[in-house]
C-alpha cells in the first residue's frame, strides 16, 4: 500500500483538492505507472479529497482506491481503449487567446482560489486556464483557452513536460466552464482521462471543453488539450454534481 498527500497548492474549493489533480494522481497508480501514451483510466471521487495529510492507496489489478482512513475519497479502474474520450473540436490558437478575454470567472467565480481555473491565482502558483466561450461545433457548446505550462509543474521524471496528475488538472475546469455557472457551483464527481502525451513545459497549448448534456443536478461535458501543431494530447469526459458552495469553501 501506498500513500498519497494533496498539497494545499492543488486545491479546488478552499478546504478540499482539486478533482483533476486528484484523479490524475490516483491514475497514477494505474496506467499512468507505464509511458504515456496512458490508456483511459475512470476515477469516481466518493467525497472531497482532504488536503495536506497522508491518504492510502489501494492497488488491487486494474483498479486503486484512495482512502482517508476507513472513508473511501475515491476509486479508479482501468477501461478499455474504446471507451477513451473523444477529443473536442479544435480552435486556432489565436481565437483562443480571445475567448480566455471573456472568461466568466472573472465577474464571478465560485472558487476562486482553485490551483486551475482561480483568478486568486498567481503566475506560476495556479494554472490560470481562463476559457471563455466560442462558437459551437455539431450543437457542441465550447469553450477555450491558452495555457503555456511553468516550470514549477515539471514531472520528476522529465523535467520537459508536465505530471500526469497536472495534465488531469488541465483537463477538469475547462469542462465545468461550458456550464452557466451564475449563481451555480458544480463539482467533479467521475472523470476518464486518456493522456497521449503529457504537455511540453514553457510550450502554448490550447486546451478546449464542451458541453455534453444534462440531468438534474448532474452535468457531462469533455474536455481536450491540443499542442502547438493541432495535435490531442490528452482527452477527458466529466460528471458534474451541482453543490452549495459554502460547504466546500471558507
Amino acid at each position: 500500500m501506498e500513500t498519497l498527500l494533496i498539497p494545499s497548492r492543488f486545491r479546488g474549493p478552499d478546504r478540499s483538492g482539486n478533482g483533476g489533480w486528484t484523479a490524475g494522481a490516483l491514475a497514477s497508480a494505474l496506467g499512468g505507472r507505464v509511458p504515456t501514451p496512458q490508456p483511459p483510466v475512470e476515477v469516481t471521487l466518493r467525497t472531497p479529497p482532504p488536503l495536506d495529510r497522508s491518504l492510502d492507496v489501494r492497488v488491487e489489478g486494474d483498479h486503486a482506491t484512495l482512502a482517508d482512513g476507513e472513508t473511501v475519497v475515491a476509486t479508479a479502474r482501468l477501461v478499455p481503449q474504446e471507451q477513451a474520450p473523444a477529443p473536442v473540436a479544435g480552435v486556432p490558437l489565436a481565437e483562443a487567446r480571445l475567448a480566455a478575454e471573456k472568461y466568466a470567472g472573472h465577474a464571478e467565480h465560485p472558487f476562486p482560489h482553485c490551483f486551475v481555473c482561480g483568478t486568486a491565482r498567481e503566475e506560476g502558483d495556479g494554472l490560470r486556464l481562463f476559457p471563455g466561450a466560442v462558437p459551437p461545433v455539431d450543437g457542441v457548446e465550447r469553450v477555450a483557452t491558452t495555457w503555456t505550462p511553468h516550470a514549477s509543474l515539471a514531472d520528476e521524471r522529465d523535467p520537459t513536460r508536465v505530471s500526469l496528475p497536472v495534465a488531469w488538472a488541465a483537463l477538469d475546469c475547462p469542462g465545468a466552464w461550458t456550464v452557466d455557472l451564475t449563481g451555480r457551483a458544480i463539482v467533479l464527481g467521475r472523470m476518464t482521462a486518456a493522456v497521449d502525451a503529457l504537455p511540453a513545459i514553457g510550450e502554448e497549448h490550447v486546451v478546449i471543453g464542451g458541453l455534453l448534456g444534462n440531468e438534474g443536478r448532474k452535468w457531462f461535458t469533455a474536455s481536450s488539450v491540443h499542442d502547438l501543431d493541432g495535435r490531442v494530447v490528452a482527452r477527458a469526459r466529466h460528471t458534474w454534481i451541482e453543490i452549495d458552495p459554502s460547504a466546500f469553501n471558507g
